[in-house]
């Protein structure tokens, strides 16, 4: 007996469409986020007060208008594109598809888009707000919708036919549902899958990346374990072992491993399924593959899989063992389910087949493992990647918490700590950076670089190398460096860093004004300086005793929120020219410049606040010390040139130059290529003598090599290289790797001032007392 009425079935079957010309118009209508017509010139002003506006110059006899669609509409047609984009070719035509999910008349409900292609039938439940807000619980609603999505089915399948699958979706924008909350268990209980805001992106990054072979993964997300056929497939294969852990090599048609494969990206996405851990595919390269596959190319290396077993049998059928191996020959039935196989190595080559005409005639050799943990696999992606550039900085910092967390080596577990940090900071609908950080795949308004680089140069965390760690960081930083049960102060410490960052953004973005707080702020160099400095401001209450590293976050704010308060004065009263320069930095040298900036408001404001990391960026802007510190420098330089060589010339005479000879002969290579770079640049021949051309490192050879050696017949006053260059500077004064070590340091100090108007190094008071006290023990003497 019919469900529902035939004349119902076919009024629906009207509301979709698979006419590709009408297909386009409605998919070029809904892509963009306006209304868009065409009035007389005379209705213009009506249709101003109605929220139009005029758009583009107006035609003869009309003008052309547009509005904004509202925030429901364009959320339902945007989710419509994707499916398009996915290569549905069934879509329903406009809002009106009224789907019965029981006999009566009134048990209908408005399906907001129904999709419908080979395999599968989507119908889409759209919820949206206009900005982002916790969601209010959608319990009753969710109660009811289980004997609805069961009625659905029924309707579906009358309609459409039984051959292919049923999913609901509740999709939603701006309202925030996670999957492991009340509501989103509820869901999953139900059959239906929650497609929210992390899941729009990733579709959308899906669609972008792999093309034609996005609806893949799509099928594989959404109806992951489901059997794609009853009947299993069936492959020759060797089982063998590796270690504790077996493995199978087989060759597998592609069309197949497309269903049966899933990649875990490393998108929010998917975090119920953590740790995971690989980046989306690079799309030009996907599609020279599949130009390679198709022009018969091949890749002899094997794919890298996991297979799920735990919900679904996996069966190995050995033949006779032979006696010279300790692997078998079999039979492995797999089950035909969507997303049993983790693709750990060989998405791009799999994917690569997903449009080639070689996709059902090809094999491709893969070795599979089965049940292994996601850490396990995250091993052997680590593995097999650590030397490829395919491995984004962002995703190795993302990867880095569940890579080293219960780690033996201290260094280590602080890598999985910062980690954890940025991923719960942009990951918790309570933490003001909620969605702001990027992390994994997924992009976002800030990169997790700069707090990631921060987190341990502020103070914030220890810096360890190997188990040991700074004595100075075991009072300051917030994690407890006496707490020996690590893995609990791991979890504490994430805690209360968290809510420390998060009481401190909280704080400034309420008090200081929107566009001051995006630009100087919630932007990479601001989140370096902001961290950054909130990080020092716990070092210095630390230091004053008022805080240890297990304060609670609340007090430890409490604490330092005098100077946030000092931060927002300065930024919201911040000259014109101040902020230009700010903001006008770009690159190297960008982030120190802002924190320090930061530094100076407070230590305007509070004078005891001194970090000693300040006091050294001053004293490298001072003009005066860097003019001094160069004129030093270029006068000792010149004496340890015109010196040495008068020394040569004492001890070897005319023989000096070969005596030198391999130090002559780099000099001229230098003279010859400067001499060519002047004339490229300028059109212009200079003559550059050789012995203009030394290094420090040559002078220091050079002094090394005739550290004692004296002339037959010295002149009077003669002091040989040890006597006039041997300089104690407070250290071992013993060897004669001792006694010319200053002139390493002066080497490594001359980068510092040779550059004029450089203020990314420049020389610090201690660095130019150290030239002054070579330049006067060269010259007394």
């Amino acid at each position: 007996m019919a469900f529902i009425s035939e004349l119902t079935a076919n009024n629906l079957r009207d509301k979709v469409t698979s006419n590709e010309t009408e297909l386009k118009s409605l998919y070029r209508i809904k892509s963009i986020p306006h209304y868009r017509t065409s009035v007389d010139h005379g209705l213009v002003e009506e249709y101003q007060k109605n929220g139009w506006e005029v758009d583009g110059t107006p035609l003869k006899t009309k003008t052309r208008m547009r509005k904004e669609k509202p925030h429901d509409v364009l959320f339902e047609d945007e989710v419509w594109c994707q499916f398009y984009d996915l290569g549905y070719r069934t879509l329903n035509i406009d809002r009106n598809f009224k789907l019965p999910f029981g006999k009566n008349d009134t048990e209908t409900k408005q399906i907001d888009i129904i999709a419908i292609n080979d395999e599968s039938i989507i119908i889409v439940e759209c919820k949206s707000r206009k900005t982002k807000t916790s969601s209010s619980s959608f319990k009753t609603e969710f109660e009811s919708l289980g004997s609805m999505i069961n009625g659905f089915s029924k309707s579906l399948e009358q309609i459409f036919g039984k051959e292919r699958k049923i999913k609901h979706i509740f999709a939603t924008r701006n309202i925030r549902i996670d999957n492991e909350s009340s509501d989103g268990i509820r869901l999953t209980n139900l059959g239906s899958f929650l497609y929210n805001d992390n899941t729009f992106e990733y579709v959308k990054g899906l669609i972008k990346s792999y093309k034609g072979a996005a609806h893949y993964q799509f099928l594989a997300l959404i109806f992951k374990g489901r059997d794609i056929s009853k009947k299993r497939i069936e492959i020759p294969a060797i089982e063998g072992k590796m270690g504790k852990k077996k493995y199978y090599m087989f060759s597998i048609e592609p069309h197949l491993l497309l269903k049966l494969g899933f990649v875990l990206h490393r998108t929010k996405a998917n975090n119920t399924e953590l740790p995971t851990y690989q980046r989306l595919l690079v799309p030009s390269r996907l599609k020279g593959i599949g130009a390679f596959i198709d022009n018969e190319g091949y890749f002899p290396n094997s794919v890298v899989l996991n297979f799920d077993t735990k919900s679904k049998k996996f069966e190995f059928q050995s033949n006779q063992k032979l006696s010279s191996s300790n692997s078998r020959t079999g039979i492995l039935k797999i089950p035909n389910a969507y997303a049993i196989a983790y693709i750990i190595d060989g998405q791009h080559r799999i994917y690569g087949y997903a449009n080639s005409k070689h996709k059902h005639t090809n094999t491709i050799p893969a070795v599979a493992f089965t049940d292994l943990t996601p850490k396990e696999q995250l091993e052997i992606f680590m593995s097999i990647n650590e030397n490829q550039k395919a491995v984004s900085a962002t995703l190795r910092i993302t990867l880095e918490e569940d890579l080293f967390w219960d780690a033996e080596r201290l260094d280590s577990r602080l890598k999985a700590l910062r980690s954890s940090i940025i991923r719960v900071l942009t990951t918790s609908v309570s933490s003001p950076l909620y969605d702001i950080i990027s992390i994994g795949e997924d992009k976002a308004k800030l990169s997790s670089r700069p707090f990631a680089r921060v987190l341990p140069k502020s103070g914030i965390l220890p810096i360890a190398r190997g188990n040991k760690v700074d004595e100075d960081d075991r009072g300051s930083s917030l994690y407890n460096l006496n707490n020996l049960d690590h893995q609990d102060e791991m979890e504490r410490s994430r805690k209360r860093i968290v809510k420390f960052i998060s009481l401190a953004y909280d704080s400034i973005e309420k008090s200081l004004a929107k566009d001051l707080y995006d630009e100087f702020i919630l932007s990479n160099r601001g989140t370096f300086a902001y961290l950054g400095l909130i990080g020092s401001l716990s070092q210095y209450i630390a230091s004053n005793g008022e805080v240890k590293p297990q304060t609670p976050a609340q007090t430890r704010f409490n604490h330092i929120e005098k100077f946030i308060d000092e931060l927002v004065f300065r930024l919201s009263n911040l000259p014109e020219s101040e902020s230009e320069v700010l903001l006008q930095k770009q690159g190297q040298g960008a982030d120190t410049l802002w924190l320090r900036t930061f530094q100076s408001f407070m230590n305007n404001k509070f004078k005891d606040y001194s970090p000693e990391e300040l006091i050294d960026w001053r004293q490298r802007q001072d003009q005066e010390l860097q003019d001094e510190g160069r004129k030093l420098g270029t006068e000792i330089e010149k004496y340890l040139k015109k010196s040495i060589i008068r020394k040569l010339q004492v001890i070897f005479g005319d023989d000096w130059e070969l005596e030198i000879g391999s130090i002559q002969r780099q000099c001229e290579q230098r003279a010859a290529e400067q001499r060519e770079k002047i004339y490229k640049e300028k059109l212009t021949k200079k003559e550059i003598k050789w012995t203009e051309q030394f290094f420090i490192t040559d002078y220091k050879s050079i002094i090394e090599s005739y550290f004692t050696k004296t002339p037959e017949n010295p002149p009077e006053g003669f002091k040989n290289f040890e006597a006039e260059f041997a300089i104690d500077i407070g250290d071992k004064f013993n060897s004669k790797k001792d006694k010319t070590k200053w002139l390493l340091i002066f080497n490594s100090l001359r980068n510092n001032w040779a550059h004029e108007g450089t203020k990314e190094k420049g020389l610090n008071l201690e660095e130019v007392k150290f030239l002054r006290n070579i330049h006067k023990t060269l010259y007394s003497g």
